[in-house]
């Protein structure tokens, strides 16, 4: 077998938790210093299944035991792994999710939780509209369109159009759930440390590339934008944020944790409305007292609710 045709599966997971207001991600230091998410090969030997090799690999890396896992997409582009040498790695990408306080989980030696939006800058729209947006990647993006011709052979849809999808340009609509589709624009302009990194010719004409998150090995922040798509996307349909929620929690906890995946603030009474008429969670006949005003109720999953309709999740809408 030719050398040059060697494949090795590899296992890649974007391992997601809540920290107060914050989403988080797990992040492991792979032999060469580069952060990356945990990711390991698969064994047939020593693994049954992909999903088994991948928590073992999890719990080997990080000393950390995941609940919710769901396979995302198999990533095998060429140019994957910096190393040329190495074999050509087709990647399994997944989503797990984990209720563990992460300043209570044990870690392994540089293994950490760390803030998706550090990765992400310009998808977090709950306080404001994220200043990396105007002072960096529209302005590029402008440039960038102007470049092409209106219509691009091998393309649906020309640069411009598919800017104004992604990005929300002219008054377009934001669409929280688009999160890979603006990182691939932003990677096929240049505009990210992963192009330059992959001698992409857009990345390497340019002198200086704007700030646009911190970049991950590999293609792993790819694999993140894809998570984050799928999982803001089955909040409206699957009751996945219960993973990310105590056994008991207030409902304003609930909200937090929901606007904090999602990107953007939801409004409070609309926001219950919802949760009321979608029978997730019950009273708990507890209250929280350590809210620094009246007692807050607790409430819990109802977890019949699964069994009682197919698509049990908040349909809050789109931003």
């Amino acid at each position: 077998m030719n050398e040059s045709a060697t494949v090795g599966i590899g296992l890649s997971a974007a391992v997601v938790a809540v920290e107060g207001d914050a989403p988080v991600i797990l992040v492991a230091q792979s032999g060469n210093g580069q952060a990356g998410l945990p990711s390991g090969a698969f064994d047939p030997a020593r693994h049954r299944t992909l999903e088994l090799a991948l928590r073992t690999s999890i719990a080997e890396q990080t000393a950390l035991d995941v609940g919710y896992v769901e396979q995302l997409y198999t990533f095998g582009d060429r140019g994957r792994a910096v190393a040329p040498s190495a074999p050509h790695m087709v990647s399994i990408g997944y989503l797990a999710l984990t209720r563990r306080p992460p300043g209570a989980a044990p870690m392994e030696a540089g293994a950490s939780f760390r803030p998706w939006y550090r990765y992400f800058p310009w998808e977090d729209w709950r306080r404001r509209r994220p200043e990396v947006l105007d002072a960096a990647i529209l302005p590029a993006l402008g440039r960038w369109t102007a470049e092409a011709p209106e219509a691009e052979t091998g393309r649906a849809l020309p640069r411009l159009a598919r800017a104004r999808l992604c990005f929300g340009m002219d008054g377009s609509p934001w669409d929280e759930e688009k999160v890979l589709d603006r990182y691939e624009l932003l990677y096929e302009a240049g505009l990210l440390e992963e192009a330059r990194r992959d001698g992409r010719p857009a990345a390497l004409a340019r002198e200086i590339l704007p700030a646009l998150g911190e970049p991950l090995r590999d293609d792993h922040r790819r694999i993140l934008a894809t998570a984050m798509g799928r999982l803001r996307g089955k909040l409206k349909y699957r009751p996945v944020v219960f993973e990310l929620m105590p056994p008991r929690f207030t409902l304003t906890a609930l909200q937090q944790t929901v606007e904090a995946v999602a990107g953007r603030r939801l409004h409070k009474q609309n926001f219950r409305r919802l949760v009321e008429a979608a029978a997730l969670v019950e009273p708990t006949g507890a209250s929280e007292t350590a809210t620094g005003g009246r007692p807050a109720q607790l409430y819990r999953f109802r977890r019949e609710v699964i069994e009682e309709r197919p698509a049990p999740g908040l349909r809050f809408g789109r931003g």
